[in-house]
């Protein structure tokens, strides 16, 4: 018998699993862990407007702390390691083995381009076995000379990346978000150095998402980890057989639905927060839509006559909710947050404007910001004196 839920009763369950319940105190042992074991991958973005991606998952989750301390434990504590595993992301170099299956495909993918790389690909091998970690710039043998058709890189560049999907070298670090490469049997314990058969990755990938989902539609649990959905089917198959995952109906939902047997569905949830456009609530805009009510679009590569509501829109939680965006820049020079649009969406909340009002001054102390700004675009009014306070200090 399928069990059923209420789309209220799946919207709390999603957002237990994804950790937005319970204490927002980080914990002085360990404090990133109930975060990121809750996200399981955190991924990168280049964009830095606001603050990096990779930061802000915490911060919704937690409030403020220390970015340096983060980066300290995802690059120096040999826990963590970098791969395409949603998009670029951090994932516990314990499951580095689970994708060797995507390595694979990589080396299918780009069979021609090895070919003829494959001096270039030699040289760089080369260098890093006798030089150890070093960025492209160090490595690249003719940064200003002629570039391939592979988004205009450079050789050495192309042969860096193919390397790196392939599983050959891993990133130790990024240099103002240019990554520092290794051999990844210099650098990785030989743990993390194997591959764990298609099927069974597959199997244990799908029981990730759906500890992190909660609940979700086979589309939902292919895309945490970038599967296919016919390999994911399989998976789901399995693991419903042997009661991980439970099969429930959703109302309103139209496609059928996935339960972990662990999941927790909590009475209420009230989590207030901003959000990066690449957290897990959002990134798959689909169940964004099905589950909160909220069409959303990053609008960084649309032109800025056709946006609809900013460059670099977070999303808004109020309550559990999402109700609004907020258009974010630090402008650092003047050490302000400026919030170029500040949008609601129908039916928002009374007490909208103070939330967001609260954090933009949590997110400006954040990040070492002294004063927020609203440039007035947009429809969600937070008042001018809510901004004018000083929003006290960073954490050192």
């Amino acid at each position: 018998m399928t069990d059923t839920l209420s789309a209220a009763e799946a919207r709390r369950i999603a957002l237990a699993a994804q950790g937005f319940t319970g204490s927002r105190k980080i914990p002085r042992r360990r404090p990133f862990d109930r975060a990121l074991e809750k996200l399981h991958v955190l991924q990168i973005d280049s964009v830095n407007v606001f603050a990096r991606s990779h930061y802000l998952p915490v911060f919704s989750r937690h409030g403020a702390y220390d970015q340096r301390a983060l980066d300290e434990y995802l690059w120096d504590s040999g826990e963590f390691t970098e791969y395409w595993a949603h998009e670029a992301a951090f994932i516990p170099v314990g499951d580095r083995p689970l994708f060797g299956w995507r390595m694979r495909d990589f080396e299918g993918r780009y069979a021609e381009r090895i070919i003829e790389l494959r001096p270039e690909l030699d040289r760089v091998r080369g260098l890093l076995a006798e030089d150890g970690p070093q960025p492209i710039r160090e490595l690249d043998s003719n940064p200003r000379g002629r570039r391939g058709p592979w988004w205009d890189w450079s050789d050495t560049k192309r042969a860096v990346e193919i390397l790196f999907a392939t599983g050959e070298v891993v990133t130790v670090g990024r240099e103002r978000f240019e990554r520092r490469y290794a051999l990844a049997a210099d650098v990785l314990p030989a743990g993390a150095l194997g591959t764990v058969p298609r099927a069974d990755a597959h199997r244990s990938l799908v029981e990730r998402a759906a500890c992190c989902l909660g609940v979700g539609t086979l589309a939902d649990l292919a895309d945490y980890h970038r599967l296919k959905k016919a390999e994911a089917l399989i998976a789901v198959h399995a693991l419903e057989e042997e009661a991980v995952l439970v099969p429930v109906q959703v109302e309103g939902w139209s496609d059928a639905a996935w339960m972990h047997r662990d999941a927790v569905l909590p009475s209420r949830v009230t989590a207030d927060a901003l959000l990066t456009p690449f957290d897990p609530i959002v990134w798959f805009r689909p169940r964004a839509e099905r589950i909160f009510n909220f069409h959303y679009r990053i609008e960084i590569y649309t032109p800025k006559e056709k946006r609809r509501y900013g460059y670099y829109c977070l999303p808004l939680m109020v309550g559990g909710r999402l109700v609004g965006r907020l258009d974010l820049k630090a402008d650092r020079a003047r050490r302000e947050l400026i919030v170029q649009a500040a949008w609601e969406e129908p039916g928002a909340p009374g007490r909208t404007a103070e939330v967001a009002a609260r954090l933009l001054h949590n997110a400006a102390a954040w990040q070492g910001l002294e004063s927020v700004s609203l440039r007035g675009a947009g429809n969600l009014e937070i008042p001018g004196s809510a901004l004018t306070d000083r929003p006290g200090q960073a954490p050192a």
